[in-house]
């Protein structure tokens, strides 16, 4: 690839993610409830790879925007799901387990403040939360992120390391690391543990060559933190 055309790549990458961070994150300061922020990156996380691809005279397929293997791509989210979501869970509540004994500085960086009695229960309107969850949150940044951007940039940087049929590269990492730092848009530290889970999220797009698991996984996952947090601090 020609080097004049790699650099047009990366901007339009850039450009594209760096504005709907600053949409993101102007909202969220003339709105501070959070929920104008939410639609604003829904629409533009949707939207904003389609006008551009449609504009390069490419197919969504191409990203991973496809029901082709749909049958398999929901057995694999659902099947990474059940293998981690019960490890996660069981580390949450160690981590509930021992906040009280973390530094006063650290838990000043963490969105939870004391303990309380833990029981199981779902938030209000849980329903709705799936719904957001797989429509509003889950859907839009997989094809944002692991379907546009990871697979744009994988033209710019097809090299990197086989593990667990993906290739873990430049590519891979750069969709990854500015996943997490698009959560600053909500600019409190605690956000940046994205990018752990977007790592199973990125190895799931790699290995089906579709967005389906990921966006699977990705909301279970919410769905999970969200189940978690109700049942040990009430929120």
């Amino acid at each position: 690839m020609p080097d004049a055309t790699k650099k047009r790549l990366l901007a339009e990458v850039l450009a594209l993610w760096g504005a709907a961070l600053a949409a993101i994150a102007l909202t969220r300061a003339l709105f501070p409830s959070g929920s104008h922020a939410k639609l604003v990156a829904t629409l533009f996380f949707l939207y904003g790879p389609v006008l551009v691809l449609r504009r390069r005279g490419e197919e969504l397929g191409s990203y991973g925007f496809t029901s082709a293997g749909l049958r398999q791509g929901i057995g694999l989210g659902l099947g990474v799901s059940a293998a981690i979501l019960p490890l996660f869970a069981l580390l949450f509540g160690c981590f509930y387990l021992l906040l009280p004994e973390l530094p006063e500085w650290l838990v000043r960086l963490l969105p939870y403040r004391g303990v309380g009695g833990a029981a199981p229960r779902l938030p209000e309107g849980f329903h709705l939360w799936i719904l957001d969850q797989f429509l509003v949150v889950a859907l839009p940044e997989e094809l944002f992120y692991r379907g546009y951007m990871q697979g744009r940039l994988r033209q710019l940087w097809p090299q990197g390391r086989r593990f667990m049929g993906a290739t873990l590269g430049a590519a891979f990492w750069s969709t990854q690391a500015l996943f997490a730092l698009g959560h600053l848009a909500d600019p409190r530290p605690f956000r940046l543990a994205v990018f752990f889970p977007s790592i199973i999220f990125g190895l799931l797009r790699e290995r089906s060559g579709t967005i389906v698991p990921s966006t699977i996984f990705h909301a279970l996952s919410n769905l999970a933190l969200l189940v978690l947090e109700a049942s040990f601090f009430g929120t």
